[in-house]
Protein backbone atom coordinates (compact mmCIF):
# COMPACT_ATOMS: atom_id res chain seq x y z
CA UNK A 1 0.00 0.00 0.00
CA UNK A 2 1.64 3.48 -1.13
CA UNK A 3 1.67 5.89 1.57
CA UNK A 4 3.77 8.81 2.74
CA UNK A 5 3.70 10.73 5.74
CA UNK A 6 2.07 13.97 6.49
CA UNK A 7 3.66 15.94 9.36
CA UNK A 8 2.43 18.46 11.24
CA UNK A 9 4.19 21.55 12.42
CA UNK A 10 4.58 22.53 15.93
CA UNK A 11 6.19 22.47 19.10
CA UNK A 12 7.13 18.58 19.20
CA UNK A 13 6.82 15.55 17.57
CA UNK A 14 8.53 12.29 17.48
CA UNK A 15 12.47 11.65 17.01
CA UNK A 16 12.51 10.57 13.71
CA UNK A 17 15.80 8.58 14.29
CA UNK A 18 14.56 6.29 17.27
CA UNK A 19 10.60 6.86 17.27
CA UNK A 20 11.22 7.54 21.15
CA UNK A 21 7.93 8.86 22.92
CA UNK A 22 8.76 12.50 24.20
CA UNK A 23 8.33 14.76 27.32
CA UNK A 24 4.68 14.87 27.89
CA UNK A 25 5.28 18.62 27.90
CA UNK A 26 6.72 18.25 24.30
CA UNK A 27 4.01 16.22 22.95
CA UNK A 28 2.00 17.93 19.96
CA UNK A 29 -1.21 19.08 19.67
CA UNK A 30 -1.81 16.46 16.63
CA UNK A 31 -0.52 13.43 15.82
CA UNK A 32 1.16 13.26 12.20
CA UNK A 33 -1.34 10.75 9.67
CA UNK A 34 0.02 9.36 6.50
CA UNK A 35 -1.71 9.89 3.38
CA UNK A 36 -3.77 7.09 2.28
CA UNK A 37 -4.21 5.06 -0.97
CA UNK A 38 -8.17 5.66 -2.11
CA UNK A 39 -8.84 2.02 -1.13
CA UNK A 40 -6.89 1.10 1.49
CA UNK A 41 -9.90 0.24 3.20
CA UNK A 42 -10.27 -3.06 1.63
CA UNK A 43 -6.63 -4.11 2.89
CA UNK A 44 -7.95 -2.84 6.51
CA UNK A 45 -10.90 -5.76 5.51
CA UNK A 46 -8.63 -8.14 4.89
CA UNK A 47 -6.65 -7.95 8.16
CA UNK A 48 -9.66 -7.52 10.37
CA UNK A 49 -11.04 -11.31 8.72
CA UNK A 50 -7.68 -12.40 9.47
CA UNK A 51 -7.94 -11.34 13.24
CA UNK A 52 -11.41 -12.97 12.88
CA UNK A 53 -10.15 -16.41 11.91
CA UNK A 54 -7.27 -15.95 15.01
CA UNK A 55 -9.95 -15.28 17.20
CA UNK A 56 -13.06 -16.37 16.17
CA UNK A 57 -14.34 -17.08 19.78
CA UNK A 58 -13.49 -13.98 21.00
CA UNK A 59 -14.84 -12.13 17.96
CA UNK A 60 -17.96 -13.79 17.44
CA UNK A 61 -18.94 -13.24 20.81
CA UNK A 62 -18.79 -9.99 20.62
CA UNK A 63 -20.84 -10.13 17.48
CA UNK A 64 -22.99 -12.37 19.45
CA UNK A 65 -23.98 -9.82 21.82
CA UNK A 66 -24.54 -7.15 19.16
CA UNK A 67 -27.11 -9.07 17.79
CA UNK A 68 -28.74 -9.76 20.93
CA UNK A 69 -28.68 -6.20 22.09
CA UNK A 70 -29.91 -4.78 18.46
CA UNK A 71 -33.07 -7.77 18.92
CA UNK A 72 -33.72 -6.31 22.14
CA UNK A 73 -34.28 -2.85 21.02
CA UNK A 74 -36.31 -3.62 17.94
CA UNK A 75 -38.63 -6.21 20.37
CA UNK A 76 -39.33 -3.18 23.18
CA UNK A 77 -40.07 -0.45 20.40
CA UNK A 78 -42.14 -3.61 18.52
CA UNK A 79 -44.22 -3.73 21.84
CA UNK A 80 -44.41 0.11 22.54
CA UNK A 81 -45.63 0.11 18.75
CA UNK A 82 -43.90 3.09 17.43
CA UNK A 83 -41.66 2.78 14.64
CA UNK A 84 -39.68 6.25 14.84
CA UNK A 85 -39.01 4.94 18.21
CA UNK A 86 -37.41 1.86 16.73
CA UNK A 87 -35.12 3.83 14.12
CA UNK A 88 -34.47 6.42 16.78
CA UNK A 89 -33.28 3.69 19.04
CA UNK A 90 -31.09 1.48 16.40
CA UNK A 91 -29.62 4.83 15.18
CA UNK A 92 -28.43 5.67 18.91
CA UNK A 93 -27.10 2.07 19.27
CA UNK A 94 -25.08 2.16 15.68
CA UNK A 95 -23.99 5.98 17.25
CA UNK A 96 -22.35 4.16 20.03
CA UNK A 97 -20.87 1.38 17.90
CA UNK A 98 -17.37 2.92 17.91
CA UNK A 99 -17.48 2.88 22.07
CA UNK A 100 -18.88 -0.44 22.10
CA UNK A 101 -16.06 -1.93 20.08
CA UNK A 102 -13.45 -1.09 21.92
CA UNK A 103 -13.06 -4.96 23.02
CA UNK A 104 -12.11 -5.42 19.34
CA UNK A 105 -9.82 -2.98 19.17
CA UNK A 106 -8.16 -4.63 21.90
CA UNK A 107 -8.18 -8.25 20.75
CA UNK A 108 -6.39 -7.23 16.93
CA UNK A 109 -3.63 -5.33 19.59
CA UNK A 110 -3.27 -8.77 21.69
CA UNK A 111 -3.51 -10.16 17.82
CA UNK A 112 -0.50 -8.18 17.21
CA UNK A 113 1.85 -8.53 19.79
CA UNK A 114 1.43 -11.99 19.87
CA UNK A 115 -0.43 -12.43 23.15
CA UNK A 116 -3.32 -14.87 23.43
CA UNK A 117 -6.81 -13.41 23.27
CA UNK A 118 -8.58 -13.27 25.82
CA UNK A 119 -12.26 -11.79 26.32
CA UNK A 120 -11.27 -10.54 30.11
CA UNK A 121 -8.25 -8.59 28.99
CA UNK A 122 -10.52 -6.60 27.18
CA UNK A 123 -13.03 -6.06 29.63
CA UNK A 124 -10.50 -4.56 31.92
CA UNK A 125 -9.27 -2.54 28.73
CA UNK A 126 -12.54 -1.24 28.98
CA UNK A 127 -12.74 -0.54 32.32
CA UNK A 128 -9.18 1.55 32.19
CA UNK A 129 -10.46 3.46 30.18
CA UNK A 130 -13.63 4.52 31.16
CA UNK A 131 -13.42 7.65 31.40
CA UNK A 132 -12.11 8.78 28.39
CA UNK A 133 -14.78 6.30 27.25
CA UNK A 134 -17.73 8.46 28.81
CA UNK A 135 -16.15 11.12 27.45
CA UNK A 136 -16.84 10.22 24.08
CA UNK A 137 -19.81 8.55 24.74
CA UNK A 138 -21.28 12.07 26.36
CA UNK A 139 -20.32 13.99 22.94
CA UNK A 140 -21.94 11.24 20.99
CA UNK A 141 -25.23 11.71 23.15
CA UNK A 142 -25.25 15.22 22.70
CA UNK A 143 -25.06 15.03 18.70
CA UNK A 144 -27.66 12.23 18.71
CA UNK A 145 -29.78 14.67 20.63
CA UNK A 146 -29.72 17.28 18.35
CA UNK A 147 -29.61 14.63 15.40
CA UNK A 148 -32.68 13.57 16.77
CA UNK A 149 -34.51 17.18 17.72
CA UNK A 150 -33.54 18.01 13.55
CA UNK A 151 -35.34 15.12 12.62
CA UNK A 152 -38.24 15.83 14.50
CA UNK A 153 -38.29 19.36 12.88
CA UNK A 154 -37.50 18.31 9.14
CA UNK A 155 -41.50 16.51 9.81
CA UNK A 156 -42.74 20.36 8.94
CA UNK A 157 -41.51 19.19 5.18
CA UNK A 158 -43.74 16.28 5.35
CA UNK A 159 -46.67 16.11 2.98
CA UNK A 160 -50.06 16.35 4.80
CA UNK A 161 -52.05 14.85 1.66
CA UNK A 162 -53.12 11.48 2.00
CA UNK A 163 -51.73 10.15 -0.91
CA UNK A 164 -48.24 12.63 -1.37
CA UNK A 165 -47.01 13.41 -4.74
CA UNK A 166 -43.50 11.82 -5.33
CA UNK A 167 -41.88 15.33 -5.74
CA UNK A 168 -42.86 16.25 -2.39
CA UNK A 169 -41.85 13.20 -1.08
CA UNK A 170 -38.26 13.36 -2.85
CA UNK A 171 -38.13 16.80 -1.32
CA UNK A 172 -38.51 15.30 2.58
CA UNK A 173 -36.28 12.35 1.76
CA UNK A 174 -33.37 15.09 0.21
CA UNK A 175 -33.66 17.43 2.89
CA UNK A 176 -33.22 14.68 5.64
CA UNK A 177 -30.68 12.72 4.11
CA UNK A 178 -28.63 15.77 3.79
CA UNK A 179 -29.05 16.89 7.54
CA UNK A 180 -28.57 13.10 8.53
CA UNK A 181 -25.05 13.32 5.98
CA UNK A 182 -24.05 16.09 8.29
CA UNK A 183 -24.38 14.72 11.73
CA UNK A 184 -23.25 11.38 10.20
CA UNK A 185 -20.01 13.08 8.91
CA UNK A 186 -19.22 15.13 11.88
CA UNK A 187 -19.72 11.32 14.05
CA UNK A 188 -17.96 9.95 11.91
CA UNK A 189 -14.69 11.91 11.44
CA UNK A 190 -14.76 12.18 15.78
CA UNK A 191 -14.63 8.16 15.94
CA UNK A 192 -12.94 6.95 12.87
CA UNK A 193 -9.12 6.67 14.94
CA UNK A 194 -10.05 8.30 18.24
CA UNK A 195 -11.09 5.36 20.80
CA UNK A 196 -8.10 2.91 18.78
CA UNK A 197 -5.72 6.03 19.26
CA UNK A 198 -7.12 6.00 23.23
CA UNK A 199 -6.93 2.22 23.56
CA UNK A 200 -3.12 2.29 22.64
CA UNK A 201 -1.84 5.20 23.88
CA UNK A 202 -1.83 7.63 26.64
CA UNK A 203 -3.17 10.36 25.04
CA UNK A 204 -6.61 12.34 26.40
CA UNK A 205 -9.76 12.53 24.34
CA UNK A 206 -9.72 15.60 23.02
CA UNK A 207 -6.30 15.13 21.12
CA UNK A 208 -7.37 11.74 20.12
CA UNK A 209 -10.59 13.06 18.80
CA UNK A 210 -8.50 15.98 17.01
CA UNK A 211 -6.41 13.48 15.29
CA UNK A 212 -8.94 11.44 13.96
CA UNK A 213 -10.91 14.73 12.50
CA UNK A 214 -7.54 15.78 10.80
CA UNK A 215 -6.93 12.21 9.42
CA UNK A 216 -9.88 12.23 7.78
CA UNK A 217 -9.48 15.08 6.36
CA UNK A 218 -6.53 14.75 4.93
CA UNK A 219 -7.26 11.32 3.30
CA UNK A 220 -10.97 12.22 2.30
CA UNK A 221 -11.58 9.70 -0.97
CA UNK A 222 -9.80 7.03 1.47
CA UNK A 223 -11.89 7.81 4.51
CA UNK A 224 -15.28 8.03 1.95
CA UNK A 225 -14.88 4.76 0.48
CA UNK A 226 -14.31 3.33 4.07
CA UNK A 227 -17.75 5.08 5.36
CA UNK A 228 -19.26 3.55 2.05
CA UNK A 229 -17.98 -0.34 3.13
CA UNK A 230 -19.60 0.42 6.65
CA UNK A 231 -22.81 2.20 5.52
CA UNK A 232 -23.00 -1.36 3.57
CA UNK A 233 -22.03 -3.45 6.08
CA UNK A 234 -24.86 -2.13 8.40
CA UNK A 235 -27.20 -2.29 5.86
CA UNK A 236 -26.91 -6.04 5.08
CA UNK A 237 -27.47 -6.78 9.07
CA UNK A 238 -30.33 -4.98 9.02
CA UNK A 239 -31.37 -6.65 6.04
CA UNK A 240 -30.89 -9.92 7.88
CA UNK A 241 -32.77 -9.36 10.32
CA UNK A 242 -29.23 -8.59 12.48
CA UNK A 243 -27.44 -11.75 11.94
CA UNK A 244 -24.99 -10.58 9.67
CA UNK A 245 -23.62 -8.10 12.36
CA UNK A 246 -22.50 -11.38 14.24
CA UNK A 247 -19.84 -11.67 11.81
CA UNK A 248 -20.04 -7.72 10.41
CA UNK A 249 -19.31 -6.31 13.10
CA UNK A 250 -16.47 -7.60 14.63
CA UNK A 251 -15.06 -7.49 11.09
CA UNK A 252 -15.42 -3.45 10.78
CA UNK A 253 -14.29 -3.25 14.60
CA UNK A 254 -10.75 -5.18 13.79
CA UNK A 255 -10.54 -3.25 10.53
CA UNK A 256 -10.87 0.19 12.58
CA UNK A 257 -8.17 -1.27 14.47
CA UNK A 258 -5.81 -1.56 11.74
CA UNK A 259 -7.04 1.41 9.61
CA UNK A 260 -5.76 3.42 13.19
CA UNK A 261 -2.18 1.70 12.76
CA UNK A 262 -1.73 2.16 9.26
CA UNK A 263 -3.45 6.35 9.34
CA UNK A 264 -1.60 7.29 12.86
CA UNK A 265 1.74 7.91 13.48
CA UNK A 266 1.26 7.88 17.57
CA UNK A 267 4.70 6.96 18.53
CA UNK A 268 5.40 10.03 20.26
CA UNK A 269 3.33 9.12 22.97
CA UNK A 270 3.90 6.83 25.74
CA UNK A 271 2.05 3.11 25.25
CA UNK A 272 -0.18 1.51 28.12
CA UNK A 273 1.68 -0.66 30.38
Amino acid sequence: MNTHTEHESGNGTENPDNHEPLNPNELPFVAPCKILDTFAAFNWLKLGWQDIKRAPKQSLTYGAVMFAISYLISIISYQIGDVYLLAAMLSGFILMGPVLAIGLYSISCQLQNNLPPRLGYCLREGTRHLSNEMIFAAILLVVFLIWARAAAMLHVFFPVEAQPKWEDMVVFLGIGSAVGAIFATIIFSAAAFSLPMIMDKKVDMITAIITSVNAVLRNKKAMLVWAIIILSCVIIGILTAFIGLIVLLPLIGHATWHAYQETVEAVAWPEHD
